[in-house]
């Protein structure tokens, strides 16, 4: 793995200004399109969903509909299940992931389960293959009143109604090679701190809630992915990505205070994804499937344990 230990953008230990920004923002390439890859799934599916375009982003020239998919004849009598994907655009199999879990099957949860699905939290992202958004800001350490991000800001309007009343969220991630060669090294210099090197977990895990942990919601989630994909082994300091490992593939951290995704809603089963796309024992069809696996697992589980 390729380990950067400079960026091309701005002076050693200083934070970046509005210049440094703009040159970031700059070198950011379109490689793919929102409209055709996930508006026009999630259009197909108007037949069987309401679809709720819930902003619309206006970000390098370009309006992005920020769009939420929900069953038909919400009853406010059944839980609710949140599902989110894209909160960081690069991250492929968490939109696809929530993709093929509507088309496939969300409909066998008809009549026990409200569901709401956000397909691709940043759009913007998605196209630039990114994990900032165009102001150089992460979503998903954002996600709180008066948010910067106007992807996090509308999100959290959204789901505002329902907090306090969502039974499960699962929201979709990756863990990837670039996070270490890119992200982590831009986001170091933007801050103007020095990178330090670290490592990249090789297989799928879990971000429990250290506030409100639930071990056991956590290991059925585990226990159904391993049955499509390899878990990540703990390093050998019993850590991934700087955390301790407190469960087979399943780490900790505090989402309400970090402004994490997971923590609007207030659910009392939350578990944030993280699939390894990179590795060699797996494929993108794999990676994907491991994400409607965990989707699955974690509805199921909280529906037997309400």
């Amino acid at each position: 793995m390729q380990q950067t230990t400079s960026y091309p953008i701005g002076t050693p230990g200083q934070p970046w200004g509005d210049v440094e920004r703009a040159q970031w923002r700059a070198r950011q390439v379109r490689q793919r399109s929102h409209a055709d890859d996930v508006a026009m799934r999630v259009e197909a599916s108007r037949d069987r969903f309401d679809i709720e375009t819930y902003g619309l982003l206006d970000a390098g020239g370009r309006n992005y509909p920020l769009l939420a998919i929900r069953n038909r004849d919400w009853n406010p009598a059944l839980p609710i299940g949140v599902v989110t994907g894209g909160v960081h655009g690069y991250e492929t199999s968490g939109i696809e992931g929530a993709l093929e879990f509507f088309e496939q099957s969300a409909g066998n949860y008809a009549g026990r389960l409200n569901l709401l699905v956000v397909p691709c939290v940043s759009p913007w992202g998605y196209e630039h293959v990114q994990r900032w958004n165009i102001d150089a800001i992460d979503p998903n350490r954002s996600f709180r009143a008066g948010s910067p991000a106007r992807e996090s800001a509308a999100l959290v309007a959204l789901l505002a109604p329902l907090r306090g009343s969502v039974l499960v969220h699962v929201d979709l991630h990756e863990t990837t090679d670039t996070d270490e060669s890119e992200f982590r090294p831009a986001l170091a210099a933007r801050d103007g701190v020095a990178f330090e090197p670290g490592g990249i977990p090789d297989g799928f895990y879990l971000v429990d809630d250290s506030e409100r942990p639930q071990p056991a919601f956590q290991q059925a989630v585990i226990a159904a992915v391993e049955r499509v994909t390899h878990i990540a082994p703990a390093d050998a300091n019993s850590q991934m990505i700087g955390s301790p490992v407190v469960a087979h593939g399943v780490i900790e951290y505090p989402v309400e205070t970090l402004g994490l995704c997971a923590g609007i809603t207030g659910a009392r089963y939350v578990t944030t994804t993280e699939v390894y796309p990179d590795s060699p024992r797996t494929t993108p069809v794999e990676c994907n499937a491991a994400q409607v696996a965990s989707i699955v697992a974690a509805l199921d589980y909280a529906l037997a344990h309400r």
